[in-house]
């Protein structure tokens, strides 16, 4: 399981783009719960490379897998309401909604016109490479907002609902 380092998090703040947009996207995705294999995979298998360079430049580091979680028991399931609690088929759509909402429940109340870019970004992204760009902003402001944790939570949620066809397209 590949994850991101403190470099590599620095690298997906705002006016860090020393990285390419395909070596950025592996970064987004390295989460610790993807399997290193399916990672390598990516890019019709150039993601292999991509890899070695972001674990030699320190950006991202290999962690042994972790024991399955139980799932929590019902009563202790976020609501439905929560931004945590979405489910859906694994599609760009889903994902989109999903940082829809995002943005309505961490900018629009904090940042109107911010929640506003990004609604309107999200409109716009009608292909993999785009919307992977606006999750990247979104995440940068999150951490920005409310932590690391947060944006990284975030960030494997996003993981979960991006077909694998989506990373692979940019």
């Amino acid at each position: 399981m590949l994850n991101k380092t403190d470099k590599g998090r620095a690298e997906l703040q705002p006016g860090q783009r020393t990285l390419g947009q395909r070596e950025r996207a592996v970064l987004l995705v390295a989460d610790g719960r993807k399997a290193t294999a399916s990672l390598q995979a990516l890019f019709g298998g150039v993601g292999a490379d991509i890899v070695r360079e972001l674990l030699a430049g320190g950006y991202i580091v290999e962690e042994a897998p972790q024991a399955p979680v139980a799932p929590p028991p019902p009563e202790a399931a976020p609501s439905r309401g929560s931004s945590d609690a979405f489910s859906g088929p694994r599609s760009l759509a889903s994902a989109r909604m999903f940082l829809f909402d995002i943005s309505e429940r961490m900018f629009a109340p904090r940042n109107k016109t911010l929640a506003l870019q990004f609604r309107d970004a999200l409109r716009e992204a009608r292909d993999a490479p785009a919307m992977l760009a606006v999750s990247r902003e979104m995440l940068i402001a999150v951490e920005g907002m409310a932590g690391a944790a947060r944006a990284d939570a975030i960030s494997e949620r996003l993981a979960k609902l991006l077909p694998e066809s989506a990373l692979e397209s940019t």
